[in-house]
């Protein structure tokens, strides 16, 4: 499987993506703009809140192909973050307060000098968050120490897992994933992550294989940790919940199925006020491959740039990103259905 850029897929092009999503809500399905949904709620326009999160996207370059990834992710994704434009991140950085950087990709870990910018995030002593998709960790034998690296820089582990059985996971993922990562699994806790008392912290990824929204964030996670335990003797502390968003492959998928209306329909007769006002963008500053700004990482996939004249990280201005207004278009009822979904599970 090749991502929807090395086909010249249509759905590559992030305007071609946004004019689907608006032609087909307003105007075929006849739903409301979501900007509409948040002036109805008092909440347009959307500004932001003191920074909590620097999310930083180093590179596009995965080892997997998952069906239904925003990033549209893969091997034969090129886009790497370069030292340079880590160094504008680790200077922006220190001019705030902002305590957690969230690392992200496609795989963080093939960017050759991921290592590098842990180790100089960890000395500005901010929290360090990595998105493993756990298959990196035994996919070569240059990342099987990663576990450890880990652990010695106290890295807050997110790693998605679709379903705590191969089935579901593997169609989603590709065959063979479920079981690369329940071998990862068991080299992170092997080294302390996810044990009680330990203070390394393995959290899951749980998203939807079809097109429904996730179901109660707290009964997931423990089913998740009965099952884990009981077959593979895994643990870990938490499961993020997290709706798919319709962007880039899920897009694709929801379109080619034909499942696109159904599920817009869904995510809009869900549109939670509670919810939108407590989204990711309000306190997250994303920073993309190249270091351009973004308010989230969907937002960074469609290209919609932050609403400011600071559009790149190296001319941050914290003052400046906090007189803005948060971009919004048609794939933000994703984040606002039901309890709400951000990177870090439920909101609501």
């Amino acid at each position: 499987m090749k991502s929807l850029q090395a086909t010249n897929h249509q759905l590559a092009d992030s305007a071609f993506q946004l004019t689907v999503l608006r032609q087909e809500v307003a105007d075929t399905l006849h739903l409301p703009l979501f900007h509409e949904q948040l002036r109805g709620a008092g909440l347009f326009p959307l500004t932001p809140v003191e920074p909590a999160v620097l999310q930083i996207n180093v590179g596009k370059m995965c080892n997997q192909v998952c069906r239904h990834c925003h990033v549209d992710a893969g091997p034969d994704r090129k886009e790497i973050m370069t030292r340079q434009t880590m160094q504008y991140c680790l200077d922006a950085l220190a001019q705030t307060d902002i305590p957690v950087v969230d690392l992200t990709g496609g795989a963080p870990e093939m960017n050759p000098d991921f290592r590098w910018f842990v180790e100089e995030i960890s000395r500005l002593g901010r929290k360090v968050l990595v998105r493993c998709n756990l298959t990196i960790i035994v996919a070569n034998r240059k990342y099987h120490d990663l576990p450890d690296f880990f652990k010695q820089h106290g890295v807050e582990v997110v790693s998605s897992l679709p379903f705590y059985t191969a089935e579901k996971t593997d169609r989603q993922r590709g065959n063979g994933v479920f079981e690369d990562s329940i071998r990862a699994l068991k080299m992170l806790n092997a080294v302390g992550y996810g044990q009680e008392g330990s203070g390394l912290v393995l959290n899951l990824v749980y998203n939807p294989a079809g097109a429904f929204l996730p179901g109660g964030q707290k009964g997931l996670q423990d089913q998740f940790k009965r099952v884990l335990l009981k077959d593979h003797g895994i643990v870990f502390n938490e499961l993020f919940a997290i709706t798919n968003l319709p962007v880039s492959r899920y897009l694709d998928y929801l379109i080619e199925s034909g499942n696109y209306a159904g599920y817009m329909e869904k995510l809009v007769n869900a549109f939670n006020p509670v919810a939108a006002a407590g989204v990711m963008c309000r306190n997250t500053i994303s920073v993309g491959w190249d270091g351009g700004l973004y308010d989230c990482d969907f937002n960074q996939m469609l290209d919609l740039h932050v609403a400011s004249p600071v559009q790149h990280i190296h001319d941050f201005d914290a003052a400046a990103l906090s007189r803005r207004g948060i971009v919004v278009n048609q794939h933000c009822y994703g984040c606002t259905a039901g309890a709400g979904s951000s990177c870090g599970g439920t909101v609501a």
